[in-house]
């Protein structure tokens, strides 16, 4: 038997005879979760003191040959012309390190690693943004009126926002993952 088993049980055993709980003796402090604000402020805390990204929103203007040569195919077809890639495609959509997620057409900040959560859907999921970085309008193509959101410095599209979201916000942001870059903290 593993000794580490042996002194856990023998130390539950005492703590049962003292009338103490385990589960009460062995609690972590709790964490305070912070708010969505405080996400939203404190983006910059996520990300790589060298990383490479875009520092304003003024707008990114190319001919659409020009975004055909600077994005690979799959993301061309999502960011410049609405397409959608199959879901559980992206390996972001299994990355859970600390960092930042950007454009990928223009290297944008758009999310960080806090904001991002398992959907089950098979694309990346996050429930809030970073302040001012998308643009939404109504997309009409599934019959449905779905709320469809675009990059605010290069145009491109990146998915749909919808109101079945986990709390702080209740929304899911549900991003192609050919649409983005992660950005891995600095440790």
């Amino acid at each position: 038997m593993n000794r580490r088993l042996v002194l856990q049980a023998f130390a539950v055993a005492l703590l049962a005879r003292a009338g103490i709980a385990p589960a009460q003796f062995m609690k972590k402090p709790a964490r305070k979760t912070p708010s969505v604000e405080e996400l939203q402020h404190d983006w910059k805390k996520l990300l790589a003191s060298d990383a490479k990204v875009a520092t304003s929103l003024t707008p990114i203007v190319k001919s659409d040959d020009e975004w055909r040569k600077d994005l690979n195919p799959a993301a061309y077809d999502v960011l410049r012309h609405e397409g959608t890639e199959h879901p559980f495609t992206s390996p972001l959509n299994d990355e859970h390190r600390p960092g930042v997620f950007v454009c990928a057409g223009c290297a944008l900040p758009l999310f960080t690693s806090a904001m991002k959560f398992d959907s089950g859907t098979g694309w990346p999921s996050y429930f809030t943004t970073i302040p001012d970085v998308f643009v939404v309008k109504t997309d009409h193509k599934l019959i449905v009126p779905r709320t469809e959101y675009h990059c605010a410095k290069c145009g491109g599209h990146h998915g749909h926002v919808f109101d079945d979201g986990p709390a702080p916000t209740g929304l899911r942001y549900c991003n192609n993952g050919v649409a983005l870059r992660f950005i891995p903290a600095q440790v």
